[in-house]
């Protein structure tokens, strides 16, 4: 039976293999496919040797953007191993959490990042892959290649949940297919495209919004460790780039650097923008640059590539999303389970080849997600216009995104919940001209207690992920509560 492939760096490898597939900024070294698939040869046998992992086996990778957690990923591809890509911001009791959960066969750690795994077993320096990614002399021939069957998972991405606990999300080689094929076609990626990639590993946009589908089409990136807008600003002139993609809030200071005026952008077609909508007066900023800002809307469990807003409607049609995908169905349903009607806001669902099988040895999270026939239920609630273009009205549960990560206010309140002064707390997510939108925590003391904004710093500090913890508190005589007991956001906001 014929297996479509997998390992598309092998392909390539084979029909461009004098072709620049990748750069590493910060060692200044290029790999073409041909010298990257071999590298990845001498990782795969690295993984299956001396880890002693197979296929199935959890590799967690706990570091910052480096060009050999890529090396280690494509090795998975190769072998079937599982990468799991945790945050590297997130707190020791954090990480612990994660790990045990997912269980990891080995773990691979960046030397500054060693204190988060204490006592762990089978952790490994990511100094250990060096050798064999940076590697001058020649690989020995490839071992027997058998494409891995779709629906295999590939990763697993993390993302909580709105009770602020953890769910695996389980990638496949299905989904990332599906998901390259869809953003190809809408952004028309070809084999002489090239980005910059800082996105986080841990995070679904650093792999599968430009990274994976840019893999499927031959095309090639520079590798950052994080992001620094002016350096982006220099490289995307020095580079050629094609295509860019960021949150509002990167875009944001990227325009505010002092070159940015006189930057030649003139390569760059597109800028893809997500995790919250892009402001019209920055989207004339960057379209003065003769850069379109294309937006779109994805999550972890589907794609991330759901929708996508072409260039020409971006001011005529501010704050939608777009139209879906092209392989993608979609639904925005009622509370009462029907279809919504133009500018009827409802939830809404996704079905396709790029939707998740489900979370990680969650089957009850599996089955709150997603519906007998395969719709996924995404939590966000939207609209369509006469046109039907879609909008994000609000999203179901209280979640905010903060510099392009989730909040989850149950969180951040559980950890605040545990402290001696704090009777009661409530969070919100509020705007914030840098970050989009940040915590503002609103906290009923015992008597005779004071809370303040350094006390909050200082008890949360170890506990949550810097992003997550609030940088506005106040106190309040009483939480507004509803009749059934649940917190009134709307009222905080006004206090707000």
């Amino acid at each position: 039976m014929f297996r479509p492939e997998t390992d598309w760096l092998r392909k390539w490898a084979t029909y461009t293999p004098a072709r620049r597939f990748l750069r590493d900024h910060g060692t200044d070294r290029e790999w073409t496919f041909a010298e990257a698939h071999a590298r990845v040869e001498s990782v795969a046998r690295w993984l299956r040797d001396d880890l002693g992992l197979g296929s199935g086996d959890r590799l967690v990778v706990l570091s910052t953007n480096r060009v050999e957690t890529v090396f280690l990923f494509l090795a998975c591809v190769r072998t079937g191993v599982v990468l799991v890509p945790l945050n590297f911001r997130l707190t020791a009791p954090e990480i612990a959490q994660l790990l045990d959960d997912c269980e990891p066969g080995a773990i691979v750690v960046e030397d500054p990042l060693f204190d988060r795994v204490e006592g762990r077993d089978g952790v490994r320096a990511i100094t250990d892959v060096v050798p064999l990614v940076f590697a001058g002399e020649a690989a020995e021939p490839p071992d027997e290649h058998e494409p891995a069957d779709l629906d295999d998972v590939v990763m697993i991405l993390y993302t909580s949940g709105t009770t602020g606990v953890p769910k695996g999300a389980m990638i496949t080689h299905r989904m990332l297919l599906w998901n390259a094929m869809n953003t190809g076609l809408r952004l028309a990626i070809t084999e002489k495209d090239h980005t910059q990639s800082y996105a986080p590993f841990f995070h679904t946009g650093g792999w599968n919004v430009l990274f994976t589908p840019f893999l499927l089409h031959g095309a090639s990136h520079t590798i950052l460790s994080s992001f620094d807008p002016e350096l982006v600003l220099e490289l995307m002139e020095r580079e050629n780039t094609t295509l860019l993609f960021g949150v509002p809030t990167m875009l944001q200071m990227m325009a505010e650097c002092e070159g940015f005026e006189r930057a030649d952008l003139s390569s760059c077609r597109y800028a893809i923008v997500g995790g919250a909508p892009m402001p019209l007066p920055l989207i004339d900023t960057w379209h003065a640059k003769d850069v379109f800002i294309r937006q779109g809307y994805g999550l972890t469990e589907v794609g991330p590539n759901c929708y996508s807003l072409n260039e020409a409607d971006a001011t005529r049609k501010r704050g939608s999303i777009g139209r879906p995908n092209f392989f993608l169905d979609v639904r925005v349903v009622t509370d009462d389970g029907r279809e919504a009607e133009v500018d009827e806001v409802g939830e809404l669902w996704l079905r396709g080849e790029t939707v998740t099988p489900g979370y990680w040895r969650n089957e009850e999270a599996t089955r709150a997600a997603i519906t007998e026939d395969g719709w996924f239920r995404t939590g966000d609630l939207v609209k369509r216009d006469g046109e039907d273009f879609t909008y994000v009205v609000d999203r179901k549960k209280n979640m905010f995104i903060s510099g392009g990560e989730n909040v989850y206010p149950a969180e951040v309140e559980r950890v605040l919940g545990t402290c001696e002064a704090v009777r009661d707390v409530a969070v919100i997510g509020v705007p914030d001209a840098k970050w989009g939108e940040v915590g503002h925590a609103f906290v009923e003391v015992h008597a005779g207690q004071t809370f303040d904004l350094e006390a909050l710093r200082a008890f949360c500090d170890g506990k949550l992920a810097r992003y997550k913890i609030p940088r506005h508190v106040s106190t309040i005589e009483s939480i507004p509560r509803n009749a059934a007991g649940k917190v009134d956001a709307a009222s905080l906001r006004t206090l707000a």
